[in-house]
């Protein structure tokens, strides 16, 4: 379906036709006739999916017909991250450009010009107030906020949200907002929580459920399975004849992301870290830094697996396996973006192979096993658990001989994509 069959203004399509995006994805097809109807809604979609435009576009359609008060805040957005946060405000710009709609981005930071700008854009009345929890509260406590004309209210990445604890600050915001309003909901997953939180705060939701796509073809997927000791000679050898180029290294914790970044920076790699412990100011120069190519390794939680759009990443390591399939989507969806081909290797330790074997269920095949190099010594066998009377698969891993009787074949530097440049300025309507 394109954009200019839905029932949308013509302030709306020229800013869309401006910015080349013709054809819905399927959330937005699904989830803007909605949303133009007024109605409360839940989707469940993950990042990657056009979900940002797909609220966006119906809110921007309402306020650009006028009847709402000018000096008054119009729409609450909250994200969980200052980089969703930025990347929303984005597509705001670009979407209201030719529309008379103000906004501003209320997110953490020790910038106190940034915090006075803030305020300011928050007591003027901006149409639409993008923010994270902690900092619009911030701005609440204070007393000059006026939340009692919002008419609408956006929950992105809610899931997220509730994961990093904050569950109490939506509810505090909530009592500051009227009763009479649209109250939509996107989450990339659907637990229980989120559900309660739905009941709470939602009146009536329609409730839009995608299934969580599978990553591109053009992905080389690949895993070692080794012993949590063997991860970091595994990198070296990555690496050994060859520099990394734009690679991330995704981690489970901050405290992991930190041990492994030092590590790294002892074996002379080019690399950076980002996890929450750093400030705004800090993560910003990172990821400046990322793009521009004087850093070409980085180092992550899962704060940059969703909702940031990075294009020409050639590897995508994860150091830990994800806790479940949509995380993995997420992680290796960092790579072969914008017609680039992409790696995604994953090193799966002794306990963590049950939870690749659910991703690998999730796929429906058999990820293949590089053999851990010989100069790291043996490497586990791959023996998920089933969960049927205890069996389990019995492929050899690591070192060992596959199951055709090799020692896989192929020389492990192999797997690093061939570079290939993408368009300058190619847009596409992922968020």
């Amino acid at each position: 379906m394109n954009f200019s069959e839905l029932n949308l203004e013509e302030s709306v399509l020229q800013a869309l036709d401006a910015m080349n995006f013709k054809e819905c994805t399927p959330i937005q097809e699904h989830t803007i006739p909605v949303l133009l109807e007024g109605k409360d809604l839940i989707g469940v979609a993950q990042t990657g999916t056009g979900k940002t435009a797909a609220y966006l576009l119906p809110v921007l359609n309402q306020l650009s017909k006028g009847g709402y008060p000018a000096d008054s805040i119009n729409c609450i957005i909250m994200s969980p991250t200052r980089e969703l946060a930025q990347q929303i405000d984005q597509q705001m710009e670009g979407f209201s450009y030719f529309m008379p709609v103000s906004s501003v981005a209320v997110y953490g930071g020790n910038d106190g010009i940034r915090f006075e700008q803030e305020k300011k854009g928050l007591t003027l009345g901006a149409d639409v107030v993008i923010a994270t929890p902690g900092r619009l509260i911030s701005h609440l406590s204070l007393g000059y906020v006026d939340l009692s004309k919002v008419s609408f209210f956006i929950l992105d990445e809610a899931d997220r949200m509730l994961d990093m604890g904050f569950a109490d600050d939506i509810m505090q915001i909530v009592k500051y907002l009227p009763k009479e309003r649209q109250t939509i909901m996107f989450s990339a997953t659907m637990p229980a929580k989120i559900q309660q939180l739905a009941q709470t705060i939602l009146t009536d939701p329609v409730e839009i459920k995608l299934a969580v796509s599978k990553p591109a073809d053009k992905i080389i997927q690949a895993a070692y399975v080794c012993y949590e000791a063997q991860k970091l000679g595994i990198i070296q050898s990555l690496f050994k004849d060859q520099s990394p180029e734009r690679v991330i290294i995704f981690a489970s914790s901050k405290l992991k992301v930190k041990e492994v970044t030092k590590a790294l920076k002892r074996l002379k790699l080019n690399v950076g870290e980002m996890h929450s412990d750093l400030d705004q100011s800090q993560r910003e120069e990172i990821m400046h830094e990322f793009r521009n190519g004087r850093i070409n390794m980085l180092v992550s939680t899962d704060i940059v697996a969703r909702g940031i759009d990075i294009d020409d990443i050639r590897l995508v390591i994860n150091y830990d396996v994800p806790h479940d399939s949509e995380d993995y989507v997420h992680r290796i969806g960092r790579t072969a973006r914008a017609n680039n081909d992409g790696c995604a290797i994953t090193f799966v330790s002794e306990t963590e192979q049950t939870k690749f074997k659910q991703i690998e269920d999730f796929f429906g095949k058999e990820i293949y096993k590089i053999p851990v190099p010989e100069e790291l010594g043996e490497a586990p066998a791959y023996e998920p658990r089933t969960g049927k009377r205890g069996k389990s698969t019995s492929r050899k891993g690591g070192n060992k001989k596959n199951a055709s009787g090799k020692n896989g074949g192929k020389d492990k530097r192999n797997y690093h994509p061939k570079k290939r440049t993408s368009p300058e300025g190619e847009t596409s309507s992922s968020n």
